[in-house]
């Protein structure tokens, strides 16, 4: 039987990794079986690409959509970045150190923060990312250097004003104290974007799972969109089918639920 090539796009957190950020064997070799048959398997997710390198090379994918959007590489080759505006980013940077809420910048290789203490909502929510690495201070790391993705780190509805403030940035909360801050309008769908006019799959032939806020847009645009058993109900009613849980083989089911295995 000839099978007909398509395009996988995964989140992380939440969709190949479960909540205590492993990566279940049924999933590894489901990625495996996908690429013997001749597909093309990606990543698209909020992280940073060092945040989950050792994943890529565990699943041996080096097509890749980060934060949210703005870092798209395709064969290991960037092909489209769209960075922060940096005026409207150190007037953020400024206000938000008044109000007391700590920010850390995040280009494509590290990340750093403005503030010198260890704050404990930095170490709250990059601690469940499970990636062993707190930012180190560097006030103006932003300057003259692209900015791709900003951590905010404030309560929850302590987000507001800035989010009617700065029109031409897009706040998108992860954690309890935690927000990606990226450009107006930027996305995963938009990244996505990218690499299909590169290999020019058909709609009918792009997939994707995932599982947070930040799926949306990815899961509203490709037509063969699953949403994980653990997504949230706003991210299930956006997606055409729902799988099982990260932690219930959710991977594995979703693709033979959708003919891919």
């Amino acid at each position: 039987m000839v099978v007909e090539k398509s395009v996988i796009f995964f989140d992380i957190d939440g969709t190949l990794l479960t909540e205590e950020k492993t990566l279940p064997a049924s999933t590894k070799e489901s990625i495996m079986k996908l690429k013997e048959l001749g597909h093309e398997v990606a990543i698209a997710t909020g992280r940073a690409p060092f945040m989950y390198k050792k994943l890529r090379e565990e699943l041996g994918i080096d097509t890749y959509v980060s934060y949210n959007g703005q870092y798209v590489v395709l064969n290991g080759e960037v092909i489209y970045t769209n960075p922060l505006n940096s005026e409207a980013l150190e007037q953020l940077t400024n206000e938000a150190l008044e109000n007391g809420h700590p920010v850390v910048f995040m280009n494509h290789e590290e990340m750093k923060a403005n503030v010198a203490e260890d704050h404990d909502y930095i170490r709250e929510s990059i601690a469940t990312l499970k990636i062993y690495q707190m930012p180190e201070h560097d006030p103006h790391f932003y300057r003259d250097r692209d900015i791709y993705q900003t951590l905010l780190f404030c309560q929850e509805n302590e987000e507001v004003p800035y989010e009617q403030k700065y029109k031409d940035l897009d706040f998108v909360r992860w954690h309890p104290v935690s927000l990606d801050v990226i450009p107006e309008g930027g996305s995963k769908a938009v990244g996505i974007a990218k690499i299909m006019e590169k290999l020019g799959y058909p709609k009918e032939r792009q997939y994707a799972f995932g599982d947070g806020l930040n799926d949306i847009e990815m899961l509203t645009e490709i037509e063969n969109s699953v949403a994980m058993g653990n997504a949230q109900p706003e991210v299930k009613d956006c997606a055409r089918y729902v799988t099982k849980s990260v932690d219930e083989d959710g991977i594995a089911h979703g693709l033979k639920m959708v003919g891919l295995l």
